[in-house]
């Protein structure tokens, strides 16, 4: 693949405070048992029925490190964009969320740092019911600007 043929997201010159981002995720067994393959977590809180039934959370919980996965692939995916990168993620589960929740994840831009070339973005992830299930704040590199190397050379 060429240069010129990498796509990437907003640069800090193209996005301002205020920008968001709506995307809503249903999350399936499946995402959490690749989550489980993947990192051999064997927490029986986010598997085991018999075991969080005798717990205040009644049935299995999504894996924190799953939702940050989710939050970042946004980022990288949408806003900023591909070439984005997440330097510092905060993330504050206000409620269980369970097996099968569908969350409405909305992102917005907060501030803009033109001198680290970076953002603030706050998340915050709500049920269909509209209960808030999570905040989260990242700190993102917004994609750098490629540089046309043959022109440089020239």
């Amino acid at each position: 693949m060429a240069l010129e043929d990498i796509k990437i997201g907003k640069t800090i010159e193209e996005i301002q405070e205020g920008d968001s981002l709506t995307v809503t995720e249903v999350i399936e067994l499946k995402d959490i048992l690749l989550y489980l393959g993947l990192t051999n977590d064997n927490n029986p809180l986010y598997l085991q029925y018999d075991y969080t039934q005798a717990t205040r959370y009644k049935k299995p919980v999504v894996p924190p490190v799953l939702l940050m996965g989710i939050l970042t692939s946004n980022v990288s995916k949408h806003l900023p964009g591909p070439g984005s990168n997440v330097v510092d993620l905060s993330l504050d589960i206000l409620e269980p969320i369970h097996h099968n929740s569908t969350i409405t994840f909305e992102f917005e831009i907060k501030r803009v740092d033109e001198r680290r070339e970076q953002v603030m973005i706050m998340v915050e992830g709500s049920s269909l019911s509209g209960e808030r299930l999570l905040e989260a704040e990242l700190i993102v590199e917004t994609p750098e600007k490629l540089i046309n190397v043959d022109n440089e050379n020239k």
